[in-house]
């Protein structure tokens, strides 16, 4: 009021927030609290305070590590010495309202009344840290431009604010976006990505990061293939429009501008409709997000690339926000809600039922904050809290050196220094300018002339982990200024399991760590190039040792071997049981019939076939190796050798029972049978013999079929020797058969030649289908083929051939009989 020379405060806003008193107090907007709508305006009353709601613990972190920085700074004595900082925080709710009307409360104090109309002595707030978002920053920076108060973004980041004319007291630790479009296309230039889609948010920061990325594309000759507008609201039509356009774009590669929240629509509708293929390039507003870091994502999230702002570490942080306690003062009642949001409780209602009918316990504000897991105490992935961190000593030293001034020798008119009892904005942004310092960290703080930090990023590597969800690697470091980082000033080097990789015409560059190839490791930081482990050895998971492969061979222990060894025990089984059976019954007309001596033999020649199986099995040796091939070959021609004697007896009989074929029985009676059964076998066994002697199998350790194994097998020595092993084989079986066949339909009630064509054509479609197969199974499987194809064959000429004379024999006793067998009891009836 004039006349009284007194000021009086008209109002407050109801503002939640954090208060503690000093010399000099510096002020703080942060998004802790979300306003879902503002309450209606009628013109008529007195508007309703907003409520705020959904509490954000990552933000809450941000605004206490401004006050931790504060606290670190009174009690730095070479830091503003005798001079006490204060602060006063308020919570933005993620509103332009909330937080304007924050940004006018720090400006005009608190104080209800004012008497000083001379306006003398510092004001209320030396400077802002905030306003994180960038629409409000333009809001809020506009007015506060007015008067020059210093305003220090942490997060805010559109290039509009780097006009001096416009914001000519805003500066920022978080590099503009200009500099992030240039750092992103870097990186695409350096992969190669000339094509392009783009999305980008319906804000401020995504307008002017999309025109900063058309033009720099330009710049260089690139292309975007689409350029779309997120909603501000999830629009199922314009999600689905822009999920079409993406579909039906040739480009791989999609780059975008936004906020999490705004993307949350657009990724769950790529969830459902399954899009992979894509490679997402994310911009620092959503890079470190952990709302996409699910399992659920990791199929068409995982392998995203994103540019990320600089990670810090902050000393004695963490056992900060631990002792954090909540009290009764009215001015930091942002504390007591933190407290009931942290831990489920009410300093208010405790014990009583609330409106949403849930009964909350008591809050003492004694509760252990170490018990809890929250990203409020999470510290490992400091990036808008450093940031914040690095604002408030900004301010510090730039305070300090105004401190500092020697009367005379001054900045100001007259060469004069600033009065620090009538302390002027103006005064502090000059020195704000000229700021220049390291952090603990190692990073170094200044602002360049439009009020802009120096531009360093992380770059990140969406990967999957252990638990299934995605999480951040960071694969480098990327200058925005002046493009990709050389080696000599990495601040990381690449760790054990990867490698520094050169491109053609490009420095080498910290985001150049690529992982070692399957069997290759370094087992030092930075290496160049990465070793080759020896023939019998590979690289574990992490890249850095070499370790012994995995032998693989087949062998009794497994369930393949078992279930093979169980069906040759049973095969060598049922050879004996009909040998047991014919042996009781050898003097019966079906037995006698064709040879019982050939059919002893043939059943005996079945059993070495099953039993040749055991030797395919195990762990190979130059015993089993030379023995495996010629048991089975031997065996198998033996058997085939009966078999074809038995068809060449059925045919003589036929034709010794006509008149023109009378003698043909002395030709090839028990004798003849024996020797042509001997020296088709004996020509087996003198290809095997040379085999043996000239190009013996061999134990052979494999490294070609799987180079992370070594497959231990049986190397055959000469492919012309089991080619003739098995061609022999093969011949006799096509001669058996078309015998057979040709004796098929000889008028006898019991034909074998029947049975033997039968028997034959299983055993020739097995070992036709064996060659292809078994060239084509890796390691132990090819082994396994084999062994199926001799079971399956000894089994088809068993049953084929044995099953219908013991069915005979055991069931049906009446028709072993001479008779019966000649068909001669039909005729009588």
């Amino acid at each position: 009021m004039a006349s009284s020379g007194i000021c009086q405060l008209q109002g407050h806003f109801r503002l939640n927030g954090m208060y503690q008193d000093g010399d000099l107090l510096i002020g703080g907007l942060f998004e802790v609290q979300y306003l879902k709508a503002f309450p209606e305006l009628s013109f008529r009353t007195e508007p309703k305070q907003p409520h705020c709601e959904l509490f954000y613990m990552t933000s809450f972190q941000q605004a206490l590590t401004m006050v931790f920085a504060i606290n670190e700074i009174n009690n730095n004595p070479n830091l503003l010495p005798n001079i006490t900082l204060g602060y006063q925080i308020y919570d933005n709710c993620l509103r332009l309202g909330v937080a304007f009307r924050g940004a006018t409360a720090l400006v005009s104090g608190t104080e209800e009344t004012f008497s000083d109309l001379n306006c003398k002595g510092p004001p209320p707030v030396i400077g802002i840290i905030g306003d994180p978002g960038s629409t409000h920053s333009i809001a809020i920076s506009s007015v506060l431009g007015l008067f020059r108060l210093p305003m220090i973004s942490y997060y805010a980041t559109c290039s509009c604010l780097s006009d001096r004319k416009k914001y000519p007291s805003f500066f920022r630790t978080i590099p503009s976006d200009a500099f992030q479009v240039r750092a992103m296309v870097q990186i695409l230039r350096h992969f190669g990505w000339t094509w392009v889609g783009l999305l980008y948010s319906d804000n401020d920061y995504g307008i002017y990061a999309a025109q900063s990325f058309h033009q720099e594309m330009q710049l260089f000759g690139h292309c975007v293939a689409f350029s779309e507008i997120l909603p501000h609201v999830n629009n199922p039509r314009d999600i689905q429009r822009i999920m079409g356009v993406i579909h039906a774009s040739t480009a791989r590669v999609v780059v975008v501008f936004s906020a999490s929240s705004l993307l949350i629509p657009l990724m769950d509708e790529a969830l459902l409709q399954n899009m992979t293929g894509r490679q997402w390039f994310a911009s620092e507003a959503w890079a470190t997000s952990p709302v996409f870091r699910t399992p659920r994502f990791l199929p068409f999230l995982g392998g995203t690339l994103g540019i990320a702002i600089r990670r810090g570490e902050i000393e004695g942080l963490h056992d900060f926000l631990l002792h954090l306690r909540p009290n009764n003062d009215q001015r930091n009642n942002l504390l007591r809600i933190f407290w009931e949001n942290m831990f489920g409780c009410s300093f208010e209602t405790g014990g009583k039922e609330t409106e949403g009918g849930q009964v909350k316990k008591l809050c003492t504000g004694q509760e252990d904050l170490s018990t809890t897991n929250s990203p409020y105490t999470d510290v490992s992935g400091l990036r808008a809290s450093y940031n914040v961190y690095k604002a408030v000593y900004a301010l510090a030293h730039a305070l300090h050196e105004l401190m500092q001034c020697e009367e005379g020798r001054g900045p100001f008119s007259g060469n004069s220094c600033a009065d620090t009892t009538n302390l002027k904005p103006w005064q502090l942004v000059h020195y704000l300018q000229k700021v220049n310092f390291t952090t603990g960290f190692g990073d170094h703080v200044s602002f360049d002339k439009n009020g802009d930090a120096l531009a360093i990023y992380d770059v990140l590597n969406w990967q999957p982990s252990s638990d299934g969800s995605i999480r951040l690697h960071k694969v480098g470091v990327v200058n925005g200024a002046s493009g990709m980082t050389p080696q000599s000033v990495c601040s990381e080097s690449c760790p054990p399991g990867t490698r520094r990789a050169t491109r053609k015409g490009l420095p080498v560059c910290c985001f150049d760590c690529l992982p070692c190839g399957d069997g290759e490791i370094s087992n030092t930081t930075d290496a160049v190039e990465c070793m080759l482990c020896p023939d019998e050895f590979w690289s574990n998971p992490d890249r850095n040792q070499c370790v012994p492969k995995e032998v693989e061979f087949l062998s009794y222990e497994d369930p393949l071997g078992i279930s093979l060894t169980t069906a040759s025990l049973l095969g060598t089984c049922f050879c004996a049981f009909v040998i047991i059976v014919f042996a009781y019954h050898h003097n019966t007309p079906i037995v006698r019939a064709n040879n019982s001596e050939l059919s002893f033999l043939l059943l005996v020649s079945l059993k070495l076939c099953f039993l040749c199986v055991l030797l395919f099995i195990g762990q190979p040796q130059l015993w089993t190796c030379q023995l495996r091939h010629a048991v089975f070959g031997i065996s198998f021609v033996l058997c085939i050798s009966c078999i074809l004697v038995k068809t060449m007896v059925v045919i003589a009989v036929f034709k010794s029972s006509r008149p023109e074929g009378k003698g043909a029985m002395k030709w090839f009676g028990a004798t003849q049978q024996r020797c042509t059964v001997l020296v088709l076998t004996a020509l087996q066994v003198v290809i095997c013999a040379v085999w043996l002697s000239t190009a013996s199998p061999t134990p052979h350790k494999n490294n070609q079929y799987i180079r992370s194994k070594i497959v231990y097998e049986c190397a055959i020595g000469s492919v012309a020797g089991f080619s003739m092993l098995l061609g022999y084989i093969g011949l006799l079986a096509v001669v058996s058969f078309l015998l057979a066949f040709l004796a098929r339909n000889l008028p006898d009630n019991f034909n074998e030649a029947k049975f033997i064509t039968f028997s034959m054509l299983i055993f020739c479609a097995v070992w036709i289908t064996f060659v292809p197969t078994n060239v084509s199974s890796p390691g132990k499987y090819a082994v396994a083929v084999e062994i199926f194809a001799i079971l399956s064959s000894s089994f088809g000429l068993l049953v084929a051939i044995f099953a219908p004379k013991c069915y005979i024999i055991l069931l049906h006793p009446e028709r072993n009989t001479k008779n019966a067998i000649m068909g001669r009891e039909t005729q009588n009836k």
